[in-house]
């Protein structure tokens, strides 16, 4: 009746109550464990039961596990270092704007002292500590605190491996959205132009709106306790989104997600600013958004990949963006044909030949090489290199002394 109590507490550390009871002439042993709010460790572990096995809870396992039975999410903890006056202005009064204008909160509500404005936002903790959704939301450098609370963005030619160029957007996460957008939709994509009467119209691979939206729901789901940037990578026709982040167990397919759901946003702290800032909507009306902005489009709905890895979200794009594509590529081909035909004909045709005849032997030719194996002044064989570079016959790269040129 005392070693039982004992081993129990020494072993997880709750308090059991051993009674003995009888019963005829028979005695038995009663053990009457309440039900604990929080995670019980056996010899310092943590275990669940799955199906008829039982596993240990370790690592992020864990940490998701004890906060949720504290109540609590990974957004919610407090960070003791961080001040209100730590924060940075500019994002607080973009919140502000954008919640006055989307009727979210009424300008009287905006009128308050910092403090109170991130105790109605629910983002000071009971003793008084701003929390990491705070943080995440309004600090200028948030990556001093989360490691990869950014966005990455690079542009690939035609293999994963041929990246071009690429970018990253830094600060507050309630001032990246907009940054990230106005960059992808001003230098990583391309608007192709047509006509209608005498209207001219600008078309993009994908709707921005619908893009937005997927942004925005990469950044209230990501889990930011894995460190790692939020990526899009960028091609000539589709765009790929990912995050390190997870939906609710339900939502395991584009078509789940596409249909009618409960909002269950991994980050609700985070979420309810995104919410007030009038950025995201309550009854995860997210997805309709991208609905209605792609069927407007007449493009594709996007692709979801809901895996252990994270959330892969591919958006292709539009049939008349590939349509337009298609026919520059056509027009550009054309043109090309067009100046070689003149190339080979005329006055041209002898000092190409020699150029193209040298270049079968050898990998690279320069302005001076092909004034010596012409016989032609230098610039008129840099009209000739330019024009074999524009068809798409050889490629220059830009060396100190000039230019090099070489075979594709």
């Amino acid at each position: 009746m005392e070693s039982i109590p004992n081993k129990i507490t020494d072993t997880m550390g709750i308090v059991a109550d051993v009674n003995l009871l009888y019963e005829n002439d028979l005695q038995y042993i009663e053990i009457i464990v309440d039900k604990y709010p929080s995670l019980i460790s056996y010899h310092g572990k943590y275990f669940y039961r799955s199906g008829s096995t039982m596993r240990t809870i370790t690592g992020k396992e864990l940490d998701k596990a004890i906060l949720k039975s504290q109540g609590r999410t990974w957004d919610g903890m407090p960070i003791p270092k961080l001040k209100v006056t730590d924060l940075r202005r500019e994002a607080i009064d973009l919140l502000k704007e954008k919640a006055i204008r989307r009727g979210r909160l009424t300008e009287e509500e905006t009128r308050v002292d910092d403090i109170i404005l991130m105790e109605n936002l629910h983002l000071i903790d009971e003793d008084g500590y701003l929390i990491r959704a705070a943080m995440l939301a309004f600090y200028k450098d948030p990556e001093k605190w989360v490691t990869g609370s950014y966005i990455k963005i690079g542009y690939f030619g035609k293999s994963d491996a041929d990246l071009k160029y690429q970018d990253e957007v830094h600060g507050s996460l309630i001032e990246q959205i907009d940054k990230t957008v106005d960059l992808v939709y001003t230098k990583y994509l391309k608007a192709l132009i047509y006509y209608e009467g005498i209207q001219r119209i600008e078309q993009f691979m994908f709707p921005q709106e619908a893009f937005r939206e997927i942004l925005l729901n990469a950044v209230v789901h990501k889990d930011y306790s894995a460190c790692n940037p939020i990526q899009i990578s960028v091609y000539e026709d589709k765009i790929y989104i990912w995050n390190d982040g997870e939906m609710p167990s339900e939502l395991d397919s584009t078509e789940k997600l596409f249909e009618k759901h409960s909002s269950k946003p991994y980050n609700p702290k985070l979420a309810n600013v995104f919410f007030k800032s009038g950025m995201i909507e309550a009854w995860g009306r997210g997805f309709d958004k991208i609905k209605e902005a792609c069927a407007k489009y007449d493009g594709r709905l996007p692709e979801y990949n809901i895996s252990a890895s994270g959330i892969m979200v591919l958006c292709k794009a539009c049939d008349k963006y590939l349509e337009l594509l298609n026919d520059n590529k056509d027009n550009s081909l054309i043109s090309n044909e067009r100046i070689m035909s003149e190339l080979m004909s005329g006055k041209m045709k002898e000092p190409v030949q020699q150029i193209l005849e040298y270049l079968k032997n050898n990998d690279t030719i320069t302005t001076m090489i092909g004034k010596e194996i012409t016989g032609k002044s230098e610039a008129q064989v840099r009209r000739y290199l330019k024009a074999l570079t524009d068809c798409g016959i050889i490629k220059s790269k830009k060396i100190t002394k000039g230019n090099i040129y070489t075979k594709f």
